[in-house]
């Protein structure tokens, strides 16, 4: 049977997009590229945008959106499929699950396809198909021009704030997620290498039947920013990084990420460099409310930082010079988050021209080129708040950089913090008309608390 809140989340959807785009729109799910051989794949991930108006994630499908009204085209399940697979529910249905206004196999989209816009798909495959179908070379989603580029900014300016629907669904996911940290919490005290505490915490995710939204980054070198290496053994002094994620089954993700001693109890100048980090987190989520830019969080998070370094001695200075000069990245060189929706960076096989507003572009400043979100904050926009401390050879041993900030870095008390390569604190964070509400905020980030769960 439908689910009638989904179906009517979904026609309001495509209603809002008729709205404001006038012409047809067609938009392919994609299909499963091959891992090793044909019939060995990895698994499936419908395209986002898809799953934004069609609902379900349908391999090798496609819907043509026109005036509120949805078609669904895809063809129905050979007989010998049943033998591998199970028995599929029929093209009708599906067009009933979704409340698609008509269905048709998937040949017939090539007569209804004249002048329709669409988003390029990920998987070469599909996106020739794209291409063939339409009669026009379909650029990436990126470097979308014409009808797609018009199409691309009309969906941005739907998706960048969520409906009750996806609102739910974002919650399960957080729900989750907090409880794959619990249980990697759990598993420390008797793992010897990453990948056991990185087992239990997505084991957590598989039995709630939701995968992960990314690459899980579990791991003892937490300088190393997307680290998916698990073999490292867990020494007594440690700090282990968690950054793992759910996705629903319906496509919606979480991102969360927490920083824990493997003995359970920090030293003292992991406390003390966790809890700068702690300060900037809770710093910005404090100062966020519709209306503020996203770039002012990040550099709140930037000037907290600076100021507890140079608490601490580390940096030495004014905090406004400190950061204008970006000495605060040398430890904290990414942006302080990103929005979440259907993609864990939610649409930014887009590039910036999601997570830019219109005329603003990426920043050349060491301190703010790896910002991913330069926009006011509005209403049921769900982003990360995820500041940071690191130790990264690169940045620190480089002579250039060395020499830049060596008036303004105490290199021997920095030495004296060797014991942390990796800290950060990660919650999603939803704008509401208030301020926020932490979809994450059931798993502590207090160190005595983090330190209680062990």
């Amino acid at each position: 049977m439908p689910n009638h809140s989904l179906v009517s989340s979904l026609q309001q959807r495509r209603q809002h997009l008729a709205q404001i785009f006038d012409a047809p729109v067609i938009l392919w799910s994609g299909t499963a590229p091959s891992r090793n051989f044909p019939a060995n794949t990895f698994p499936f991930r419908a395209s986002s945008h898809f799953l934004y108006f069609a609902g379900v994630p349908l391999e090798n499908a496609a819907i043509r959106l026109e005036g509120g009204k949805l078609e669904l085209f895809m063809d129905e399940e050979s007989p010998e499929s049943a033998l591998w697979h199970g028995e599929i529910p029929k093209r009708d249905e599906i067009a009933q699950t979704i409340g698609a206004d008509a269905a048709y196999p998937l040949a017939e989209l090539d007569s209804r396809a004249a002048n329709a816009a669409t988003v390029a798909v990920q998987d070469i495959k599909t996106n020739q198909q794209q291409s063939e179908i339409l009669n026009r070379p379909v650029a990436p989603a990126h470097a979308a021009k014409g009808i797609d580029l018009e199409l691309a900014k009309a969906i941005i300016s739907l998706r960048l704030t969520h409906d009750a629907e996806a609102i739910a669904e974002l919650r399960k996911a957080a729900a989750v997620s907090v409880e794959a940290h619990r249980a990697g919490m759990a598993a420390t005290p008797t793992a010897k290498t990453e990948a056991e505490i990185r087992a239990a915490m997505e084991s957590e995710i598989l039995a709630h039947d939701m995968s992960c939204a990314y690459s899980s980054i579990v791991t003892v070198h937490g300088e190393v920013l997307h680290n998916n290496q698990y073999h490292h053994p867990l020494q007594p002094g440690d700090l282990l990084l968690a950054d793992v994620g759910a996705e629903t089954a319906m496509g919606w993700a979480s991102d969360l990420t927490r920083t824990w001693a493997v003995t359970g109890k920090f030293s003292p100048t992991q406390r003390d460099l966790y809890e700068v980090v702690l300060a900037a987190h809770d710093a910005c989520i404090e100062k966020m409310r519709p209306g503020v830019e996203y770039r002012d969080i990040h550099l709140l998070a930037a000037s907290v930082i600076a100021q507890g370094l140079v608490d601490l001695g580390i940096l030495q200075g004014q905090v406004s010079d400190l950061v204008e000069r970006d000495a605060h990245a040398l430890f904290f060189p990414h942006g302080v988050g990103h929005l979440v929706g259907l993609d864990v960076h939610d649409m930014e096989d887009l590039g910036d021209l999601a997570g830019y507003e219109a005329g603003r572009k990426r920043s050349d400043r060491f301190g703010l080129g790896f910002l991913r979100l330069n926009r006011p904050l509005q209403p049921s926009m769900l982003v990360t708040i995820e500041p940071g401390f690191y130790q990264v050879p690169a940045i620190l041993k480089d002579p250039q950089t060395r020499s830049k900030y060596q008036d303004v870095v105490n290199w021997e008390r920095l030495d004296q913090f060797s014991d942390v390569r990796g800290i950060r604190i990660e919650d999603d964070v939803l704008v509401t008309e208030e301020g926020t509400q932490v979809l994450t905020a059931d798993l502590p980030t207090q160190a005595d608390e983090i330190e209680q769960q062990f």
